[in-house]
């Protein structure tokens, strides 16, 4: 009973602080672009372990959630912020700003920070990022990505999938089924980059310029898939 009771209070807790994603940092639009810039760079820069050129210039729109904070005891929560670009026929757009969260059930105690890759293989994938919300696996589709210079061609990329999804933890990196996770627009965020009313749909489609504290992303990656689908 008082194992339960424990277990019920820590998932409350760790439900209460992603509940609102903008509450688990201080971090301004610039930071958060800086820190997915740096993340998506030290992926691509593993040698062997990285997302294969086959599967990047397929992609649409690729978000990337840096050090996304996981805990629990026994219930678990994991929540954090991110942001997408997509390609648009001058390069990569303006980033949008989402939030991430989700729960689980299992063996498990402590809390640990996990980075987040996600692909958008197609125009349904990209239209989910337009929504204020959408849940991974339910609205759309999800599948484990595919790691490795080489498995593009060797490998069958389940590009029928809207999203390929790969985490990064303890230095690890590899593909990850990533259903049941919730994706919605983080309004703070936006607020801090574009100013009040700017919506997801005008800059992920190329409408509104990225200022200059959150180019760094999309010039990060324009370096590494520059090839319009």
């Amino acid at each position: 009973m008082k194992l339960k009771f424990i277990s019920c209070l820590v998932a409350s807790l760790c439900l209460s602080l992603i509940a609102t994603p903008s509450l688990l940092a201080k971090d301004d639009a610039a930071s958060q672009s800086s820190k997915a810039s740096k993340v998506f760079t030290e992926i691509m820069a593993a040698p062997d372990k990285a997302i294969p050129n086959a599967v990047l210039d397929k992609a649409v729109c690729i978000a990337v959630f840096p050090q996304v904070i996981k805990g629990g005891f026994v219930f678990g929560a994991r929540g954090g912020r991110g942001l997408a670009s997509c390609r648009t026929a001058s390069g990569w757009s303006a980033p949008a700003f989402f939030g991430m969260k989700g729960g689980s059930f299992g063996l498990q105690i402590g809390a640990q920070a996990t980075d987040f890759v996600l692909l958008f293989m197609n125009d349904d994938g990209m239209k989910s990022l337009l929504k204020n919300k959408f849940e991974m696996g339910g609205d759309a589709s999800v599948a484990a990505g595919p790691v490795g210079r080489q498995a593009g061609a060797s490998t069958d990329l389940k590009l029928d999938a809207q999203i390929l999804s790969y985490s990064r933890s303890k230095g690890l990196f590899a593909g990850l089924e990533l259903k049941g996770t919730v994706i919605s627009l983080d309004d703070s965020d936006m607020k801090d980059a574009y100013g009040a009313g700017v919506t997801a749909e005008q800059v992920l489609s190329g409408k509104k310029a990225a200022p200059a504290k959150v180019k760094v992303y999309p010039t990060t990656l324009g370096r590494y898939s520059k090839r319009r689908k």
